[in-house]
């Protein structure tokens, strides 16, 4: 009995413990799984509508960090949240950077807490959340209040007026950069394109249309390189015994050379010029190999070089000496003219070669015209032009002064062309007894012996002018050309007097210039003077004291070939006699060089009254970009310059303004083969 009590004391004890186990483990499932399932269950909720929101905004959130996140709303209140995003809205989202930089808003500083960049993260935020804590029913009035600003307290009014003020100078600021960076780009642009040369980009920018294609011209200046490569590698194969290598350098060389001939183009080169520039190519490749040697081409190609430059600087003083040459030279047609008329001349009886209206010489009221010329063919344009141009040409005067070889010649020409109702006369300067070498200092210098060494020498080492041949110049020989400061002397009667060149064209009426005022001065002409050439200090020595003291280096120069002369105002002054007082102190030309211009600058210093520019238009030998509206509007046109339109070398342009005043099929003209 007490066994089976035991047992079943045991057995009841067993039943008790289990049925005190029962409510221990409902008690565990609700307290520990029904929680677990709670949460996740509610956690598969909040994930379903954080994906139907996610869905909505197109964004595809992780279910932890939407997990942390409800986490974090179960640990701060709703006034935090709230505080967040009031603070948020204006700023942007936060991230958990901006937290780790301490790039917090001011609203959310709280008095008394301090944030340091220095502190790690985590103790950073936990702070900063135990601080939003302690402060939430604050925040929470600033929300409600937020709305009604009336009601702010100082502090949150003033945290609002600052981030106000922080959102407005963000966007002055913002806008002040883009302006700053605008003008930035406005000022580098236009630096940039001052430093650019417009001159040189317009002329050789490769974007230009006609450098569009290749250079036509390529093949012809690859052969001329692959020419003078094959002369440097030539030497070099000399200078070190490689004589097999030299002879096919030299065989290929002739050969382009052959090939390149006198080409100055790619159309003018043979079909075989390619094989040729092939073949050279591997010639020059082969001796690169062999023979290069950096300091030896160098040095090669600077000798060819210096080779080059005194060959051309040898041409360039030949072609000055047969320019001036050319120039000076009167063409076979003129001269054969020249000798058939002075034959003719003195073939006829005394009687015969005399002008017509012989009195009209001397009268002052008539329009008298000084030209001296030893070309027949240019004196004739000048008359004819003159006359042609003129409204009454019984009033016009001409006098001639050649020298003894054309005065026969000069003669039977207006014997045999007469201009028509106006007067002429021709005259020998070698019959002016009163020039001699006493009275004229020019005369004298031409018969010492420095000045016959100067002319007859020229090539002579110690010559000082020899390197000048400009200067050298026959007609320098001649007193036709110095005979312009001796008007007076050969005209005493006269009281006014227009001298022309013998390289002019008359277009105009001239007798309004005898009616210009010259208010006292002795020489009406035309300035030639721009902005800072033919000034006196181009034509006069002003190193020497002499003319430093008397001149204007900056003074105006004028031109002769059309200068109307006061010869009264003349004799007054005695301008043959300060004339002569500076040709003697110029004995050694140290004042200015042979010429009249020089001289005539100086003497007439002062005394030159300019006439309008459209009176005498000047360049016509020299300068071939004169305005053609400006050579017919001009009274006179001149060729001064070397290239004379009775010549084979003048400027074709002009050259029509010279021979539609000759008749070429005048017999004497056509027997001379002179055509235009």
């Amino acid at each position: 009995m007490a066994l089976k009590r035991g047992l079943s004391g045991v057995s009841v004890h067993r039943n008790r413990s289990s049925g005190s186990r029962l409510p221990i483990l409902i008690l565990v499932f609700f307290s520990v799984l029904a929680p677990l399932v709670f949460f996740v269950g509610r956690g598969l909720y909040i994930s379903d509508q954080n994906d139907i929101q996610g869905a909505s905004r197109k964004q595809n959130v992780d279910w932890r960090e939407r997990l942390a996140l409800q986490s974090i709303r179960n640990l701060i209140t709703k006034e935090v949240i709230d505080v967040v995003t009031t603070s948020t809205a204006d700023m942007g989202p936060l991230s958990l950077d901006s937290f780790r930089k301490g790039n917090l808003s001011a609203s959310w500083k709280v008095i008394g807490v301090e944030s340091s960049v220095e502190d790690n993260a985590s103790s950073e935020s936990n702070q900063k959340a135990t601080d939003l804590k302690q402060d939430s029913p604050q925040v929470k009035d600033a929300k409600i209040l937020d709305d009604d600003h009336s009601h702010d307290a100082p502090a949150r009014t003033l945290r609002r007026q600052l981030r106000e003020k922080r959102r407005e100078k963000r966007a002055a600021e913002l806008v002040q950069k883009d302006v700053e960076a605008t003008v930035k780009l406005e000022n580098a642009a236009i630096e940039r394109s001052k430093a650019v040369d417009s001159a040189v980009l317009g002329k050789y920018n490769i974007w230009r249309k006609e450098n569009e294609n290749d250079n036509p011209d390529s093949t012809v200046r690859l052969m001329r390189d692959q020419i003078i490569m094959a002369k440097v590698y030539i030497s070099i194969a000399k200078m070190k015994n490689k004589p097999e290598l030299q002879e096919e350098l030299q065989n290929k060389l002739k050969e382009s050379q052959h090939a390149l001939g006198d080409s100055a183009s790619d159309a003018d080169l043979s079909r075989s010029a390619h094989e040729k520039i092939k073949v050279m190519g591997q010639v020059l490749s082969k001796a690169r190999e062999q023979l290069y040697d950096c300091k030896l081409v160098t040095g090669k190609l600077r000798a060819m070089l210096q080779t080059a430059e005194e060959q051309v600087r040898s041409l360039k003083k030949q072609s000055t000496f047969l320019s001036q040459l050319a120039a000076k030279t009167i063409p076979n047609a003129i001269h054969c003219m020249s000798m058939r008329l002075t034959i003719e001349y003195y073939l006829l009886p005394p009687e015969k070669r005399r002008f017509p209206r012989s009195e009209n010489l001397e009268n002052p009221n008539l329009y008298h015209y000084a030209l001296f010329s030893d070309n027949v063919l240019a004196a004739s344009v000048v008359v004819n032009s003159t006359i042609m141009n003129a409204k009454d040409p019984s009033k016009h005067v001409f006098h001639l002064v050649t020298d003894k070889l054309n005065f026969g010649a000069m003669n039977m020409w207006f014997l045999l062309n007469p201009p028509g109702k106006a007067t002429i006369h021709v005259e020998n300067v070698d019959e002016f007894k009163w020039l001699n070498s006493s009275y004229c200092p020019v005369l004298r210098q031409l018969e010492t012996a420095a000045m016959k060494e100067y002319y007859f020498k020229a090539d002579h080492p110690t010559t000082s002018g020899a390197s000048n041949l400009k200067y050298r110049n026959p007609k320098y020989l001649s007193m036709l050309n110095h005979l312009r400061f001796y008007l007076p002397q050969v005209y005493p009667k006269l009281d006014k007097i227009l001298f022309l060149d013998d390289d002019i064209v008359v277009q105009k009426d001239l007798t309004g210039l005898w009616s210009v005022d010259l208010h006292g001065k002795v020489n009406g002409a035309v300035e030639t003077c721009g902005e800072s050439f033919h000034r006196f200090d181009k034509y006069l020595n002003f190193s020497n004291p002499h003319i430093s003291r008397n001149f204007d280096p900056n003074a105006c120069g004028w031109a002769y070939g059309m200068n109307m002369f006061d010869l009264k105002e003349w004799k007054k002054k005695d301008i043959t006699g300060i004339y002569h007082k500076w040709q003697n102190m110029n004995e050694d030309r140290v004042l200015w060089k042979l010429g009249t211009l020089p001289p005539g600058l100086i003497t007439f210093y002062g005394l030159t009254h300019p006439l309008e520019k459209s009176w005498h238009v000047l360049g016509l030998g020299y300068n071939p970009s004169i305005d053609k509206r400006e050579i017919e509007r001009a009274a006179v046109i001149h060729y001064n310059g070397n290239m004379k339109p009775w010549l084979e070398l003048a400027m074709t342009k002009y050259r029509s303004y010279w021979t539609k005043y000759i008749k070429y099929d005048h017999p004497y003209l056509r027997n001379c083969n002179l055509s235009e």
